[in-house]
């Protein structure tokens, strides 16, 4: 297993390249701003990306996905009920995408936007259960996603609480590899330490530790910070809708 995570500050955001070293086969998720450090590490590493894999279609910026694709030739991925403009990839949920000795599998964890998938995985070298788990902007270290940017506040914290009951069931060990960060516009209480396990999140993590739902939903619609700038411009240049510029 090849394992980089790039920190960013403008967005505030976390991407990732992962893969097979002995394969030479990688995925690249949710990449942000120049693609020139993916190239690089791809090529530092031999291995080809096969798969550049966006969470979700995101509100605070303009995902650099389909940018990579275009200098890489590796397939765009995004959850099969995605609405685009574009042709992609279409994940399914609990679907497996093999890279080499390393896979993914595709959880639909919907509530931040309905599209949103995490994605679990595997080093098939160390165990046969996974490692570690890339949540995107559904669960981050010290909060949830806020859920009112691609529904009502209330339907996406609905959505969100049956995907926090997915998430908590796997187990403690597993490590949450989020999409953002402390200083992101897409969570609240959010910590500046970018990985956590879901053992910790289950313990400390306020929003993830509610069980009931009603509760949860108060939680997840109290004080929503203003929407991020052009929030509804972006999602529509990310889904290739709208141009980003318009």
């Amino acid at each position: 297993m090849i394992l980089r995570q790039f920190l960013h500050s403008d967005p505030v955001a976390a991407s990732y390249l992962f893969g097979c070293g002995g394969k030479s086969a990688a995925a690249v998720v949710d990449p942000v701003g120049d693609i020139a450090p993916y190239l690089r590490v791809a090529e530092a590493t031999g291995m080809r990306i096969l798969y550049v894999v966006d969470t979700h279609i995101h509100a605070d910026h303009i995902s650099a996905g389909r940018t990579l694709v275009a200098a890489s030739g590796a397939e765009y991925m995004l959850f099969e009920g995605a609405e685009a403009g574009f042709p992609f990839r279409r994940a399914k949920d609990g679907e497996v995408v093999e890279l080499g000795n390393v896979t993914m599998t595709v959880m639909h964890t919907p509530g931040h936007t309905p599209e949103h998938i995490s994605l679990l995985i595997t080093d098939r070298t160390r165990a046969a259960e996974p490692w570690f788990v890339l949540t995107g902007h559904t669960l981050m270290v010290g909060d949830l996603g806020r859920t009112e940017l691609a529904t009502s506040a209330e339907d996406g914290a609905r959505t969100l609480f049956s995907s926090v009951r997915r998430l908590k069931q796997l187990p403690d060990h597993v490590e949450v590899l989020p999409g953002a960060y402390s200083g992101s516009v897409c969570g609240r209480s959010l910590s500046g330490k970018p990985t956590s396990t879901i053992g910790f999140e289950k313990r400390f993590n306020k929003a993830f530790r509610i069980d009931d739902e009603d509760a949860f939903v108060a939680t997840m619609i109290a004080d929503i910070p203003p929407p991020p700038p052009e929030a509804a411009r972006n999602r529509a240049a990310n889904a290739g809708l709208a141009a980003a510029s318009a």
